[in-house]
């Protein structure tokens, strides 16, 4: 699938990933790829990017991710790389 991670002020992430785990304000959940399309909300934590056999952690504040015909963009309001 198509990630994108999106702040106010940049383009964080952009490129292939197998799947992404978010923290929904209902709970964690995870979208791999040709997911279902789904819009939420996001609260702050940890979100976790996978491509070729590695992770990427990302630490968010608050957002809402959009997945629709396999291409995903979160939007949240800041974000720290780890």
């Amino acid at each position: 699938m198509t990630l994108e991670i999106l702040t106010p002020d940049k383009k964080v992430f952009e490129g292939e990933a197998t799947s992404v785990t978010l923290p929904g304000t209902m709970g964690f959940f995870e979208i791999l790829n040709y997911h279902a399309p789904i819009i939420s909300t996001l609260q702050d934590g940890k979100l976790t990017v996978r491509a070729d056999g590695k992770e990427e952690v990302f630490l968010i504040k608050g957002g809402v991710v959009e997945a629709s015909n396999n291409v995903v963009v979160v939007l949240v309001e800041g974000i720290e790389h780890r």
